[in-house]
């Protein structure tokens, strides 16, 4: 597909293609080709169109049936099928009243203006004078609405249905460099049937030396049509076996989009789409041609802000969520106003009115529910495709092992949640040839979450300290030197852990990497916890990524992703700064929704330190407001680094690891302390881990 893209024809644009006279004899057909193909492909049951067409898209199947019988009487020729076209179209004329059909764009004046055509060609069509009469009033109240800029886009574009009404030099503004009028045959063919133009007869002359002897709806859309595939094959979750043809779309894409390429930039839902992939796969472009939308009137005064796309406006929204720059306000804007419009169409229940539309009920939903900084990729899978994925069930039966294994299960203060912690790395690190980076992530994960119990709650004095002086030490033996059995078994477990992946380092990267995992797990920013003195905001800000403890997590997982990590590279200012980053949007992210169970503990965090040091001018809900702003600007920082290429040392996929972990967050955060709660994220868990999706072939 990737190859060679294939496109439908359209009965109802070849239609109109065939009733282009010929600019050097009027009276013979400019494209005879077209009328040779419409002879040849007319359904059973006297239309053209669809042979298989579902009961809601007759409809438009009367439509393009009345184009093919125009283009013949226009020429005439296929008698007998125009009377099995016509009888069509009386069987079934009450579908064009039916609010229960699917109406194509513009119906109600090119339908209307189809029939005129059909009275000056002299074609009898049987309808009763009443009919005709109450549509023409529709198309002529429809013609005399109000002007907008986005109307009069329209109108242009639905110009076969105005005919000789239409203010033709108004329409050629709206010419492209291949000649068409909106990529769309049919305008096109109408355009120079009225108004001859040698741009509009290369475009329709070009198509069929494509295309043969009929034409699609729209050409061309091979960009649209590409990154579609790629957006298709990374929302299934299986574009890491197309990684060669992804590339080489993007490259293309990118080559284009430098060139300013039409196609891109004059249809604002291949831009938005083009921006996003780009942009997350790590190509530098600008967010310069949204400027255009980056207020809803601006998007009102377009074709498709008058038709309100809602996929349109969906691709700007998901567009609005790639910032990496603090300059970016075009994109705040964007996301401002199409996050509030797709709420909008919700709640008045516009997007469930057509069928065509339930999908895009569901997409709206999903996208609102789940920005990209929260969207894990295997729950965004589920939700786009029937799988069920056995490996993780089997990671998770082995994780309850290993916790009894260890002892883990003995300690009666420590939240046990391995479960979370399997799911919020089989959400993200899914791919079977990561399963020691899984491993290392979610082990390492429980190990965390204990050692943070155990300051907070389950150890005394003796037993912290205890813990700390083995840690550093390191090379001691295990059972001896423990002032508990709680010790004992914390350490134990740390010790065999980070050993068990020290070694496996080897074979991943050619040495062992036991002393920088070591390292990294040391739990140093724990021996201040206790400290009861209250520290400034910077003091706090300063040491909040350490205390968030997320390093015994990430460092020892990036070795297990691919790329070979040298010293330098994992010692490198860039890899720390990556850490830092996500840590702070984590410690912010969990002093939000634990601040009211900390407050009644005693403890301190940023929203309390910020009402503390505002000497009582700051509310509880002005405080979180203020660090929100603080996530916001971090996170946006985070991901432009992910994506820098040019100057970064630090491998992609590596970053990208860093990237998932932030998601996961702001999933785990994004209501409550989803990580504490017993309840919170229990459907995310089951239908990573648990569930079995049921397939309705």
């Amino acid at each position: 597909m990737f190859d060679k893209i294939e496109l439908s024809f359209s009965p109802y644009d070849t239609a109109w293609v065939a009733m282009v006279p010929s600019l050097e004899l009027p009276q013979a057909p400019c494209f005879p080709q077209c009328i040779n193909w419409l002879l040849d492909n007319q359904v059973n049951d006297g239309s053209w169109g669809l042979h298989n067409r579902p009961s809601w898209l007759v409809k438009d199947a009367v439509l393009c049936t009345l184009a093919c019988v125009l283009a013949l009487k226009r020429w005439g020729i296929g008698e007998e099928q125009m009377n099995k076209g016509i009888q069509f179209i009386m069987s079934n004329f009450a579908s064009v009243t039916d609010e229960k059909q699917q109406t194509p764009i513009g119906f109600d004046i090119i339908f209307p203006g189809m029939i005129e055509c059909a009275q000056d060609l002299n074609l009898n069509l049987p309808l009763r004078s009443s009919d005709i009469n109450a549509m023409l009033e529709r198309r002529h109240l429809e013609l005399n609405r109000n002007y907008t800029a986005g109307r009069k886009e329209y109108l242009a574009y639905v110009s076969e249905g105005i005919g000789k009404l239409q203010d033709w030099e108004m329409v050629m503004k709206y010419q492209r460099k291949n000649g068409s009028l909106f990529n769309s045959p049919s305008t096109t063919a109408a355009a120079l049937t009225h108004f001859h133009n040698a741009g509009c007869l290369h475009y329709l002359s070009s198509l069929l030396e494509k295309f043969g002897n009929a034409v699609p709806t729209v050409h061309p859309l091979d960009i649209y049509i590409n990154l579609t595939m790629v957006e298709s094959l990374e929302s299934l979750g299986v574009d890491r076996h197309f990684r060669t043809e992804i590339k080489r779309v993007l490259d293309e894409t990118y080559r284009f989009w430098l060139q300013g390429e039409e196609e891109i930039f004059l249809d604002l839902t291949t831009c938005a789409m083009a921006f996003r992939l780009l942009r997350l796969n790590g190509y530098d472009v600008s967010s310069d041609p949204l400027t255009q939308f980056a207020e809803d009137n601006q998007f009102c005064n377009s074709l498709k802000g008058y038709l309100k796309d809602i996929s349109a406006v969906l691709e700007l929204y998901r567009a609005s969520q790639i910032t990496i720059y603090p300059d970016e306000s075009v994109l705040e804007k964007q996301q401002f106003w199409t996050s509030h419009f797709l709420k909008q169409e919700l709640s008045s229940g516009s997007i469930h009115s057509n069928r065509f539309s339930e999908n895009d009920s569901s997409q709206v939903e999903d996208a609102l529910k789940f920005p990209y900084h929260v969207n894990l990729e295997r729950l965004a899978h589920r939700r786009n495709i029937n799988l069920y994925n056995v490996d993780n069930m089997r990671i998770l039966k082995t994780s309850y092992w290993w916790v009894v294994e260890k002892r883990l299960d003995k300690l009666k203060f420590a939240r046990q949640k391995q479960t979370y912690c399997y799911f919020s790395v089989a959400a993200t690190l899914f791919s079977p040839e990561l399963s020691d980076a899984r491993m290392s992530w979610a082990k390492n994960a429980v190990l965390t979450t204990i050692v943070d119990d155990f300051y907070d709650l389950g150890g005394s004095e003796e037993e912290l300290l205890n813990l700390i002086d083995l840690l550093e030490r390191w090379d001691v033996e295990e059972g001896k030197n423990c002032c508990s059995e709680q010790v004992e078994i914390i350490f134990s477990a740390l010790r065999s852990t980070i050993c068990e992946f020290g070694d496996k380092t080897l074979t991943w990267q050619g040495r062992n990497a036991t002393s920088h995992i070591v390292e990294t797990s040391m739990f140093k920013e724990t021996k201040c916890l206790r400290n009861k003195s209250v520290p400034t905001l910077d003091e706090y800000m300063e040491n909040a990524y350490a205390s968030f403890a997320l390093g015994p997590i990430i460092f020892p997982a990036v070795y297990f992703v691919g790329p070979k990590l040298s010293e330098e590279v994992v010692r490198d200012p860039e890899f720390h700064n990556l850490y830092k980053l996500v840590s702070t949007c984590g410690r912010l992210l969990n002093d939000i929704q634990g601040f009211k169970r900390e407050s009644k503990e005693g403890k301190l965090n940023s929203v309390s330190l910020q009402m503390t040091y505002s000497d009582g001018n700051m509310t509880e809900v002005e405080a979180i407001e203020k660090i929100k702003v603080v996530i916001k600007s971090t996170r946006r920082e985070l991901l432009r680094l992910v994506l820098k290429e040019e100057g970064s040392i630090v491998p992609r996929a590596c970053k990208d690891l860093i990237w998932k972990m932030s998601k996961v967050l702001h999933l785990f955060y994004m209501n409550t302390d989803g990580f504490s709660s017993n309840v919170e994220m229990v459907k995310a868990v089951s239908e990573v881990v648990y569930e079995p999706i049921s397939v309705n072939m």
